[in-house]
């Protein structure tokens, strides 16, 4: 991954990032291998912007097929018809960034089969992949549009100790969100009662579906024929921006990333909030995280005082202000050469007083003194030269 700055070199804005203190290693983002769940109007975008940003890999899951219907959405094209969305997002990808490893997954995750082999695969490593992660890929993120689909990922990640994010669109399409689930340190998926989980999606008529979700009842029998889920791609593309900026945040170590981003389109309502896990979540593999979490945390918290006391040590020793290749220079407030450095910018040598030694202004009317002088000094010069050239041209007439 190239820093050149030529038209030629894919990299070369991404690059911009490092050199400008955004990101430390922007090129560690080959290293990274990223799982997406759910190909649709969320995922593909995602899909897309991870392509373009350089991502190592990409493995995508769904079982769908691309429609027409699909078309008032990003990514997907007409000709695509048909195709499976994984088969049509790899073709697509490739076509975007040859770099990237790609790996399609036409596989229902709810089924006993599909789960079996969704598991395998996020366990299998890449072969360039960062150390940091506990199985095969360093982030899951959850793109699905149902609530058993989210159960299968959450009990996925779970049980591989994985970090994913999950993220959704609701069925008016006017409001979505994020939320970044760490296995022990935040709430899983289960943790949360169906009420608050639900009404954060905003679904319409929640008590239908909470009766849905207390009885078990499959979720794809309630659909109505010749009715649909409102589909818009401006939310759909605001969700899967925030999501993959979040992802390149987690991933590459800078800024902050929310536990919960909500938007809301109607009044451009960002809400954010953070849910500690549940300790008695009915997911046992949650339950086991958040033991293995408590037990960890004093190793964790002597390694987060020895990076800070480390970070305070290379602050103190690095120079205030580093060269630059406009050779600006900030001077600080406290800085007690400030005014000689800036004395020096403005003002003759000779001039410059001793330290400890101050000018005057002039008065003003010792001002308009020397002033009246040399104007009269002047004119009384000017009057002196005419009287010698008066004396000069007597003097010639009398020859």
């Amino acid at each position: 991954m190239s820093a050149e700055v030529v038209g030629s070199n894919p990299y070369s804005r991404l690059m911009a990032l490092k050199r400008m203190g955004i990101v430390n290693n922007y090129e560690k983002i080959r290293e990274f291998s990223v799982a997406i769940v759910g190909v649709g109007g969320v995922g593909s975008v995602a899909a897309e912007m991870l392509t373009r940003c350089g991502i190592g890999r990409l493995l995508l899951y769904d079982y769908d097929t691309v429609e027409l219907a699909n078309m008032n959405r990003l990514f997907f094209r007409p000709e695509q018809a048909g195709l499976s969305k994984t088969d049509a997002a790899v073709q697509t990808l490739t076509s975007i960034n040859p770099d990237v490893v790609l790996e399609g997954y036409k596989l229902n995750i709810t089924t006993v089969e599909g789960f079996g082999s969704f598991m395998e695969s996020l366990a299998r490593p890449f072969k360039e992949k960062s150390s940091a992660s506990p199985s095969g890929v360093d982030l899951v993120l959850s793109c699905v549009d149902n609530y058993e689909a989210r159960m299968v990922v959450n009990q996925a990640c779970n049980e591989l100790g994985q970090t994913w994010i999950e993220s959704g669109v609701s069925e008016d399409a006017v409001s979505g969100h994020i939320q970044l689930l760490i296995p022990g340190e935040t709430a899983c998926f289960a943790c949360a009662p169906p009420l608050v989980r639900l009404s954060r999606f905003s679904i319409p008529c929640i008590h239908a579906w909470l009766q849905v979700v207390a009885s078990g009842i499959d979720e794809r029998t309630l659909k109505r024929e010749g009715v649909c889920a409102a589909s818009l791609p401006t939310t759909m593309g605001i969700v899967a921006g925030l999501l993959v900026q979040s992802t390149l945040k987690y991933l590459l170590e800078f800024g902050q990333v929310s536990r919960y981003l909500g938007y809301s389109a109607l009044k451009d309502f960002f809400p954010t909030m953070e849910m500690k896990p549940n300790t008695q979540c009915t997911n046992a593999a949650c339950v086991e995280r958040q033991h293995e979490y408590v037990k960890k945390k004093p190793e964790r918290d002597a390694l987060a005082r020895a990076k800070a006391e480390a970070d305070r040590a290379v602050q103190d020793v690095a120079p205030l202000h580093e060269d630059n290749e406009w050779n600006i220079t900030v001077m600080d407030d406290d800085d007690d050469d400030k005014d000689v450095f800036l004395d020096a910018q403005t003002t003759p040598n000779s001039q410059i007083l001793p330290e400890g030694f101050l000018r005057e202004l002039p008065d003003a009317d010792d001002a308009f003194r020397k002033l009246d002088e040399a104007f009269v000094g002047g004119a009384a010069a000017q009057d002196n030269d005419l009287e010698e050239l008066e004396r000069q041209l007597q003097a010639l007439n009398s020859d």
